[in-house]
């Protein structure tokens, strides 16, 4: 025996096709009702940005908070050699090779550049201190020079990709840098405050 299906009702239909309209224009972006609230034009299409502007952005703060700040110490004691600060870290070393000979930024599978077996030997060249000086709002300081050699031994792969593919490994390459580190040696009797480290 055959089943009679009931007839589709125009409401049924016509409310059916308008939750469907709602449902579609109401996805992403856009909405039937974007003019309702305030708009600012093409700068709501989102644009892609590389993630080479992000990490630029991140190592200039990463250089600014460790290593291209001077620090104001205490007066230098009697009695002793003033002994320099601690010596450049690898990562330091490092950040200033990428400066001096960078390896990122390559194009995939056309030209890249990479480093292996990194070693790093670093040599004092010279620590002294210079005679008094008036900073301006530091007061009388005193400047303490330290001159570090950093040597870095790697091995340097680099692979072209076009227009003949091949790889070129230079197993002793090496690469010398200079590293600075200065500091300021308070003079005299300063009143440096309840909070100081000093």
């Amino acid at each position: 025996m055959a089943r009679k299906h009931a007839p589709c009702r125009p409401l049924t239909v016509f409310s059916a096709l308008a939750l469907a309209l709602v449902v579609c224009s109401s996805t992403g972006c856009y909405t039937i009702f974007a003019e309702m609230g305030p708009s600012i034009g093409i700068f709501s299409i989102p644009i892609p940005v590389s993630p080479f502007f992000q990490k630029d952005a991140e190592d200039k703060f990463w250089n600014k908070e460790r290593y291209d700040r001077v620090p104001i110490l205490g007066p230098i004691t009697s009695g002793g050699p003033p002994i320099a600060l601690d010596p450049p870290s690898d990562d330091e070393v490092m950040r200033a090779l990428e400066k001096a000979r960078p390896v990122q930024g390559g194009v995939p599978l056309l030209w890249e550049r990479n480093r292996n077996d990194v070693r790093i030997t670093v040599c004092k060249i010279s620590d002294y201190v210079d005679p008094v000086r008036v900073y301006p709002l530091i007061g009388p300081a005193q400047q303490h020079h330290a001159h570090y050699k950093c040597t870095i031994y790697f091995e340097e792969v680099t692979r072209v990709g076009w227009p003949i593919p091949h790889t070129l490994r230079d197993e002793e390459a090496q690469e010398v840098v200079y590293i600075d580190h200065n500091h300021l040696h308070m003079v005299g009797d300063v009143d440096t405050g309840c909070n100081s480290e000093f």
